[in-house]
């Protein structure tokens, strides 16, 4: 599938520019660019396009770039914060979402520059301030990481 059959099957969501007005990540540090699925307190998909251009790659590895695993695993944790701040009944206005475990972390396959980098996430358990995460991240259909996650509301 090329490209453009991905790209025009996608429904966004969410864009850059509102991902921006719900999370408090900034460049380097902002790991998706939109959402485009959201099942309020259930479910969220996130695309991050991977650029040559990426400031990473310049140290991992020059010669043969490959986007960081811990920041695969964080771009999942930013999918799921979306969920947790953009859901009816999320996070409480005036706290911040901060990612507190990391279980059943898999790296299977290599992300490089190029790929798109797609993230699905489901919320397994609430239970105030903890949040429970599933998440999955692909290219081109094909598993690249997979990751139970735990967040926690705080000021």
């Amino acid at each position: 599938m090329s490209v453009e059959q991905v790209t025009a099957k996608e429904q966004v969501v969410f864009d850059a520019n509102q991902i921006l007005g719900i999370l408090p990540h900034r460049y380097p540090f902002l790991l998706i660019d939109k959402i485009i699925e959201f099942e309020d307190d259930q479910r969220v998909v996130a695309i991050k396009v991977v650029s040559a251009n990426e400031p990473f790659f310049q140290g991992h590895f020059p010669g043969r770039p490959v986007m960081p695993g811990v920041l695969v695993l964080e771009a999942m944790a930013q999918t799921g914060a979306v969920l947790a701040y953009k859901s009816v009944d999320g996070v409480v206005p005036g706290k911040t979402v901060f990612i507190v475990g990391a279980t059943d972390v898999k790296w299977k396959k290599m992300v490089v520059p190029g790929d798109i980098l797609k993230i699905e996430l489901r919320s397994i358990k609430k239970r105030r301030p903890l949040w429970l995460m599933e998440a999955i991240a692909t290219v081109s259909g094909r598993v690249v990481s997979t990751a139970k996650l735990s967040a926690m509301e705080a000021d």
